[in-house]
């Protein structure tokens, strides 16, 4: 285990989650319905509101893949160190869904927070959560 993952366990960011693995699929679920939306308003060039659901679409699919190893997220920056230690570590998740995480969460915060927003970096987040939720969800298939 990582160093930074204990650090997140050791202060309660990430806590022992027993019922994760029944509410895996319903994350997932919920990660599909956001990228529609995240789409739709990207196609009605609501920027700001589809860059903040493309990245909730990633969080819910990540959340997914965390839960169903048992663990639950109290911090966003936790969430991502925890798909490192239980899933890059573990060569089951390229890094690079990490970085495209951590990429839609400066996006989502720097919309939601400074209005600052564009349709590029809609349109990244978009491709990106299309990517991850792809990936999230073979993964949870082949861990059934």
């Amino acid at each position: 285990m990582n160093q930074e993952f204990r650090r997140c366990l050791d202060s309660g960011k990430i806590v022992p989650f027993p019922r994760g693995k029944e509410l895996a699929g319903k994350e997932i679920i919920v990660a599909r319905s956001d990228l529609a939306d995240a789409r739709a308003g990207f196609d009605n060039e609501r920027y700001k509101w589809s860059t903040i659901q493309a990245y909730y679409s990633i969080f819910h699919a990540a959340r997914a893949l965390v839960y169903s190893r048992g663990y639950r997220e109290k911090s966003h920056y936790c969430l991502a160190v925890a798909l490192r230690a239980l899933y890059v570590e573990e060569s089951l998740l390229e890094i690079q869904f990490v970085r495209d995480f951590m990429n839609a969460m400066s996006l989502r915060e720097a919309a939601d927070y400074e209005s600052s927003f564009s349709m590029d970096g809609a349109k990244a987040v978009i491709a990106s959560a299309g990517r991850f939720l792809e990936k999230a969800a073979a993964i949870l298939c082949t861990d059934e």
